[in-house]
C-alpha cells in the first residue's frame, strides 16, 4: 500500500519594531506551530530577537514588548539557522503574509553571503486574502475570524507572535472547514524541539455514508404530492417544473 503524502504546514506569526522595513525597522519576535495532516503536532519554534534599535511607541502599545526586556536576547543572525531549518519544506500559513515575509527576507538580506528567501524555502498561503474572499466587505482581522468562528481568544490582551500563531492555527482550521482534531498528535518517537511533552489524542474518523434511494412507492407518492401543490398554486409549483425540465 502506497504511504498516505503528509502535509505540513507552519503557522507563523511576528512581531517588529515598527510597520515598515522601509525605515529599517526589524523583527524582535517569531512564533510558529507545527500542524502536519491538519493536526497539531506539538512542535513549535519561539523566539525574542534583539533588534538593535528602538521600538517605536506605538508598537510597544501592540504588543508589550520594550527594549529592556530585549536586551539580553540572541541576535537574528544567532537564530536565523534554526528558524529556517524550521520552516523549510513547509506550507506557511501566515495572517498577512506580505507584511511577515517582507520583514523575514528584510533580516535574511542583512545576513552576509544568505541568499536564501522564503519563497525559496517554502510555499505560502495568506488567511487574510483568504478571509478576504470568504468575507468581503467584513472585518477580517483575527480578532474578528475568532469571534465569527468562535475560536476562544480570551488570553489575549497583547499580541505575541506564538499566542497569535496558535490561534491563527485554530481559525484556519474552522475557516477551512472541519478540523480532525484540534488536539496534539501523539507519536511515540517524536522529540519536540521546543514545546513541553506529547498528549495523548483521539483522532476523529469519518464514517461512509449510506445513500437510501427511494423506491417506486415512494416516488409514485411524491409525484402524486407534486401535482397536488401544483393544482393548488395554479401551475406554480417550482419543483414539478424543475423535474419535467
Amino acid at each position: 500500500m502506497a504511504e498516505l503524502t503528509q502535509k505540513r504546514q507552519v503557522i507563523l506569526d511576528t512581531e517588529t519594531t515598527g510597520i515598515s522595513t522601509a525605515d529599517d525597522h526589524r523583527i524582535i519576535e517569531i512564533g510558529c506551530v507545527e500542524m502536519i495532516n491538519r493536526r497539531l503536532t506539538g512542535q513549535t519554534f519561539h523566539q525574542y530577537i534583539n533588534p538593535q534599535r528602538d521600538i517605536d511607541a506605538g508598537a510597544i502599545e501592540v504588543h508589550g514588548i520594550t527594549n529592556e526586556f530585549l536586551a539580553d536576547k540572541p541576535l537574528f543572525t544567532e537564530i536565523a539557522e534554526e528558524f529556517l531549518s524550521f520552516i523549510e519544506g513547509a506550507e506557511l500559513v501566515i495572517h498577512n503574509a506580505p507584511f511577515d515575509v517582507g520583514f523575514i527576507n528584510h533580516e535574511l538580506a542583512k545576513l552576509d553571503g544568505e541568499t536564501r528567501r522564503v519563497e525559496t524555502l517554502s510555499t505560502v498561503l495568506d488567511t487574510l486574502k483568504m478571509a478576504r474572499d470568504k468575507h468581503p466587505g467584513q472585518k477580517n482581522n483575527l480578532d474578528a475570524l475568532c469571534k465569527r468562528y468562535d475560536v476562544n481568544n480570551a488570553n489575549r490582551e497583547l499580541h505575541g507572535a506564538l499566542l497569535d500563531a496558535e490561534i491563527l492555527a485554530d481559525v484556519y482550521l474552522a475557516m477551512t472547514g472541519g478540523q480532525v482534531s484540534l488536539t496534539l498528535m501523539a507519536k511515540e518517537d517524536a522529540t519536540p524541539k521546543k514545546g513541553d511533552g506529547q498528549a495523548e489524542i483521539t483522532q476523529l474518523k469519518r464514517e461512509s455514508l449510506m445513500v437510501l434511494k427511494a423506491n417506486d412507492d415512494e416516488l409514485a407518492a411524491h409525484q402524486d404530492m407534486l401535482e397536488k401543490v401544483n393544482k393548488a398554486s395554479d401551475g406554480q409549483c417550482v419543483w414539478l417544473a424543475e423535474t419535467n425540465s
